[in-house]
């Protein structure tokens, strides 16, 4: 059955975090604690298709992991006739490296970031302009898809060549996984799973750490848990007050 292949490819994938993985979780880990530290502040960027959001919020995760992004929009219409005069090829870097510039990302802060195969300029981009100014990134991409496939990015560097530290979420070339008969390509990718299921293992790993160093990170539990309206308030003035 197609479910049962899927669920043998999802196996697969959480062997190879097993197996490969837990060295560059740990690097990772160490840089939330050092960001709890140093008075950084932790964010995620989009995740593929919003997986990101996994890892806000959530019943048994940390109140300290906050949202970024940066989209800087500049309304300047010409005429048709001059669009090819004035077309700057690099402009959406410059508009993304501009973001970054007059964010509140600061050294010491930590900015998790994805791309699967790696190849997109805007993340490329991002990592960059993000250690130019001290931020530490880690990212979800995929070394065998990143291994076929040409950097968008005029540098030719693709995000797990630019990042500091980057998780290798073993989806395969094109990222669906699965045959089915009278179907011409893989279906059902495996990146959404694997970055998911990094991601808590980083935010696992810290909460690990800090707690064996006696600093225990603010968490949240369920809204609609006894309690938890009351519980997930005090973790959050917790955080305010101190930072993490």
């Amino acid at each position: 059955m197609i479910p049962v292949k899927y669920l043998n490819k999802v196996r697969g994938i959480l062997e190879h975090l097993e197996t490969t993985q837990l060295e560059a979780v740990d690097a990772a880990a160490d840089f939330i604690v050092n960001a709890w530290d140093c008075g950084g502040v932790i964010y995620c960027h989009k995740f593929g298709h919003g997986i990101e959001g996994d890892s806000r919020s959530r019943a048994g995760g940390l109140v300290s992991v906050k949202s970024f992004d940066c989209l800087l929009r500049i309304r300047d219409a010409v005429p048709e006739c001059l669009e090819k005069k004035r077309h700057d090829p690099e402009r959406d870097l410059k508009e993304i490296r501009a973001a970054i510039s007059l964010s509140k990302l600061r050294e010491n802060d930590v900015l998790f970031l994805s791309s699967v195969s790696g190849r997109n300029r805007g993340k490329v981009e991002m990592a960059l302009a993000c250690r130019d100014k001290g931020v530490r990134t880690v990212s979800f991409s995929s070394l065998a898809y990143s291994s076929r496939v040409e950097s968008e990015h005029p540098s030719g560097k693709k995000l797990c060549e630019v990042s500091d530290v980057n998780i290798d979420i073993g989806a395969p070339y094109g990222d669906a996984a699965v045959d089915i008969p009278g179907i011409e390509v893989k279906v059902m990718p495996v990146s959404g799973v694997s970055m998911a299921c990094s991601a808590w293992m980083i935010w696992g790993r810290a909460m690990e750490k800090a707690a064996a160093d006696g600093k225990p990170p603010s968490v949240l539990i369920s809204h609609n848990s006894e309690g938890g309206p009351e519980y997930n308030e005090k973790s959050k003035k917790i955080y305010e007050k101190r930072g993490y």
